[in-house]
């Protein structure tokens, strides 16, 4: 017998923030997360290959380019 996680919906506290890639200048660490109007930077999850952020795109419904902060 398989079992298959739980189906994730995306988090209404995040509606209408923007979804952004902090990276580090130093040691180029990236970080997925949501950016508000304030400019106030919620981090989700730590990026270390292609598979993160495809996760991550599909977890929260993001389509299209991420734009990336230093």
């Amino acid at each position: 017998m398989f079992f298959h996680r739980k189906q994730e919906k995306p988090d209404p506290a995040f509606a209408g923030q923007e979804p952004v890639l902090l990276t580090s200048i130093c040691t180029g660490e990236t970080t997925a997360g949501f950016r508000d109007e304030s400019g106030h930077f919620t981090g989700i999850m730590l990026i270390r290959d292609a598979n993160d952020l495809e996760s991550f795109r599909h977890t929260y419904g993001i389509q299209g380019e991420i734009r990336r902060i230093y």
